[in-house]
């Protein structure tokens, strides 16, 4: 996995009105974050969306299936949105948005950087070297 992924996250700026992105381990670290926002906060929006995300899990059965797989929380908020949706390996992405954001727009780019997201922090199997 690459040490820098803000590059990634920066594209989730590209839509107007988003605001910061931040990467979230599933223990609730922040593992990379967009420019826009500071580290001491990227490590808050962490550590709280995290928990959100269990909360969120949570509940699946409202939905009238005991098994179904979170995929996204939406929150929002008199000055904007704040997007949190599965990022794959346990991770999850938190983007912050205006209340003028498209949200068909944003949800959309997510769905692509979490794709993107997933061939980046994946690895490829190991293999020794053959002895001769």
């Amino acid at each position: 996995m690459s040490d820098d992924l803000s590059w990634m996250l920066e594209e989730a700026l590209t839509i107007p009105h988003a605001l910061h992105a931040v990467l979230i381990s599933a223990d609730g670290l922040q593992m990379s974050r967009t420019a826009e926002i500071g580290r001491d906060d990227a490590d808050k929006v962490a550590a709280a969306v995290s928990g959100l995300q269990s909360l969120s899990r949570s509940v699946g059965f409202f939905c009238g299936d005991d098994r179904a797989a979170w995929r996204q929380t939406l929150i929002e908020f008199d000055g904007g949105w704040v997007f949190l949706n599965a990022a794959g390996g346990g991770s999850y992405l938190a983007v912050a948005a205006s209340v003028e954001v498209d949200m068909g727009d944003i949800t959309y780019r997510m769905q692509q950087l979490v794709k993107q997201l997933g061939k980046e922090m994946s690895t490829g199997l190991r293999t020794d070297p053959v002895t001769s």
